[in-house]
Parts: structure tokens; C-alpha cells; sequence
């Protein structure tokens, strides 16, 4: 083999190893304990020799994020095209990955930029796939039919419907909310099944037309 196909392969390895190291750290710690200098110690190199793999600590988080992203959306894809599939494959990836849902919804570290475009594009492939089974809904006030057109605009999507946009907001902040909620286990500390919540929260989404 070729040295060049030996180093790629070196690079690609070693660039797995350290995003499982950091995601180990989120795991234990959130984003707040995401650490190059301990990730390099995790594996045996010095801190400035993973500097070849990752510019820095926010390049690290910036492509865990898209990971992340990537992998919802792969989740929400293979579901289905039906509300209630999406819904429960979100709530399933979630409830996986609670790291890493809180990594691509909770607040963003100090000084980090979470608008940078590539994050903003990963996201909205996850949205488009719940606007393509939101389906239509109620119609929407004047004003906020505008803003959902203009949205929708600003991601080049000219001819969409409204009251499917609407839908897919409304069904996204829902399932938000509810996930948000149960990954720190608030539904059992108020000595509510979980499930049985959820299974009323679809039945609402199913119905809200």
C-alpha cells in the first residue's frame, strides 16, 4: 500500500478515536467538559499532536454537532413519512443519544458560534424531513403565514404550503418539549409513565389538522 493510503488511513482512524473520546466526555460531562488536552491523554498523544486532526476544541464540537445532526436525520428518514413514526423515531434517537440531543438543542458554550451555515444547513435537513411528513394544518394568523413564507424562502423552498409549515413547527416544539423533559426524567419524578405521555402527545399530533 501506498504511504499516502497509510497516513489517510492513520488519519481517518485516529480522527474516529478522538470524536468516541469526546463523546465519552459528553457523556459523562456535557460540552462544558469537552477537553482536547484530556482526550489526548485518553489516548496516549500529547495535546499539540491532535492539532493535526482538529484545529481546535470548537472545530472538535462543530463536527460532533454535525455527526449528530447527520444521524437524526438518518433516523427520522428511515421511519417514514407518517407524523406519528417521525415522532417516535425522535423520541427513540433521543432517548439513545441523550449527550448528544442536548449537545445539538441546549445552550451553546460561551463564545461558540451556533450559527455557523453548515449547522444551520445539517439542522434544516433534519426539518425537512418533518415538513415532508407534517402534512397539512390549521391555517396560520397573517402575519406568522408570512413568516413561515419567509422561512421558508430563505432555505429555497418557494412553493410550500403554510399550513404544512406551521404543522412541522408546532410538531417539532412539541416533541422538543417533551423530550427535554423526559431525558432528565422529570415525567417520573412526578410519577407519570413516561409512555403513556408520549402516547397521548401523538394522538394530539395525529389530530391536530
Amino acid at each position: 500500500m501506498a504511504a499516502g493510503g497509510i497516513r489517510d488511513r492513520f488519519r481517518a482512524q485516529m480522527r474516529l478515536e478522538v470524536k468516541e473520546a469526546a463523546l465519552r466526555q459528553l457523556a459523562e460531562g456535557g460540552p462544558g467538559a469537552l477537553s482536547i488536552n484530556a482526550i489526548a491523554k485518553e489516548l496516549g498523544v500529547s495535546g499539540p499532536a491532535l492539532y493535526r486532526y482538529f484545529t481546535g476544541r470548537e472545530a472538535l464540537l462543530t463536527e460532533l454537532i454535525l455527526d449528530a445532526y447527520a444521524d437524526l436525520t438518518a433516523a427520522l428518514a428511515a421511519a417514514g413519512h407518517r407524523l406519528p413514526e417521525l415522532a417516535a423515531a425522535y423520541r427513540s434517537w433521543a432517548l439513545a443519544h441523550p449527550h448528544r440531543y442536548r449537545l445539538l438543542f441546549g445552550a451553546p458554550l460561551p463564545g461558540y458560534d451556533a450559527h455557523d451555515e453548515r449547522l444551520a444547513d445539517a439542522a434544516q435537513r433534519a426539518m425537512d424531513v418533518l415538513l415532508a411528513g407534517a402534512g397539512p394544518g390549521p391555517a396560520p394568523e397573517p402575519q406568522l403565514a408570512d413568516d413561515l413564507l419567509g422561512w421558508a424562502s430563505r432555505r429555497g423552498a418557494h412553493d410550500i404550503d403554510p399550513t404544512v409549515a406551521l404543522r412541522a413547527v408546532t410538531a417539532w416544539s412539541r416533541l422538543h418539549g417533551f423530550v427535554s423533559l423526559e431525558i432528565e426524567d422529570n415525567f417520573r419524578a412526578l410519577g407519570l409513565d413516561p409512555d403513556h405521555v408520549f402516547a397521548a402527545e401523538v394522538e394530539a399530533l395525529r389530530s391536530a389538522r
